[in-house]
């Protein structure tokens, strides 16, 4: 029964890092893929439409492409 347990725990943390793995792995391409388009078109940044005001502004390097 231990045996049982200690398997399942290990699976569960494996799989539990693979997430944490892809992830971050997914994030650090989108991010490169951002930057190499902005570089391309020899932009500084990349202008987002504020919903509330519909002024345009720089988006942030924290925040997600639409």
């Amino acid at each position: 029964m231990t045996r049982i347990l200690f398997f399942v725990a290990a699976g569960f943390a494996i799989w539990w890092f693979y997430r944490r793995f892809t992830a971050d792995a997914r994030k650090l391409q989108r991010q490169h893929k951002r930057k190499r388009r902005e570089e391309r078109n020899r932009a500084h940044g990349t202008l987002v439409k504020d919903e509330k005001t519909g002024e345009y502004r720089v988006r942030r390097p924290d925040e997600e492409a639409e």
